[in-house]
């Protein structure tokens, strides 16, 4: 089986977030794909089948199937454009979130993803006592947002994992204005009940820091920065429910995985 490891949201090696990538003819088993994603190690492998001119896209992580991923379908859409899909001008993914558009731009991916939407809640001593800080506000849908005070905040935060597992939300993403000119917001992402202390760069998350941030800041359009080791930059614009990401992709490497599957499955 070949495997594809991109570094997505940057454009230099060793940058963004890592995403395994398998393209397969037909479905293997799920227990597979889950122990070929835990053997990774990486936040996410993306498993992609043709499916008529669509196709079909999961993303496990280490520790267990997730309904939606960002930067591993910015990934599966750089592997697909460039080694199996090289006349294309749009690729449709067929996910548990519906259907995922994607469009090469010169050296940009856009990505057409679903915004989420967001419930303000009250901040806890809780949330406090697992960040270090107190969060200025809090939101809550699939993932939960927490807005910090300021940049140098998000950037220096040292959270307590297994506090941050006591809260709500599959991920917690913190954020707050950018302090430069460059970017107009910051922000890092954890997701410790997946086992992912913390996640480089999260395209998902971004379908609630940017419509939050769009209407902070009164524009639809944004750069936004996570402050992750890695970093990753991502361009993002609100259309209605919908939220464009752009960013780049670097492959790192092209590998055969030999799992045993015609013996064991």
């Amino acid at each position: 089986m070949k495997q594809y490891i991109v570094d997505a949201f940057t454009d230099k090696l060793f940058g963004g977030n890592q995403a395994a990538v398998c393209i397969l003819d037909n479905w293997i088993p799920d227990e597979l794909m889950q122990s070929i994603a835990k053997e990774n190690n990486f936040s996410e492998t993306a498993f992609a089948v043709k499916e008529g001119e669509v196709y079909h896209l999961r993303w496990f992580t280490p520790a267990a199937e997730i309904n939606f991923c960002g930067h591993a379908t910015l990934g599966t859409a750089y592997v697909l454009y460039n080694f199996y899909e090289k006349d294309a001008t749009r690729i449709t993914f067929k996910t548990q979130v519906g259907e995922l558009l994607v469009e090469k731009q010169n050296d940009l991916f856009k990505l057409d993803f679903p915004a989420y939407s967001c419930k303000k809640i009250d901040v806890t001593e809780k949330m406090e006592s697992a960040l270090g800080v107190r969060p200025v506000e809090a939101y809550l849908d699939r993932d939960l947002l927490l807005v910090l005070e300021n940049a140098e905040q998000v950037r220096t935060l040292c959270p307590d994992q297994n506090k941050l597992k006591e809260l709500d939300g599959l991920a917690i993403a913190v954020t707050a204005k950018s302090d430069v000119p460059e970017y107009d917001c910051i922000s890092r992402v954890f997701v410790p009940e997946l086992s992912i202390s913390e996640d480089p760069v999260t395209g998902s998350s971004h379908c609630m820091i940017v419509p939050f941030w769009c209407d902070q800041l009164g524009k639809e359009k944004l750069v936004c920065f996570q402050a992750s080791e890695r970093t990753g930059i991502l361009y993002a614009e609100r259309m209605q429910d919908r939220i464009l990401l752009s960013g780049k992709a670097v492959l790192f490497s092209v590998s055969e995985i030999f799992c045993g599957c015609e013996s064991n499955y």
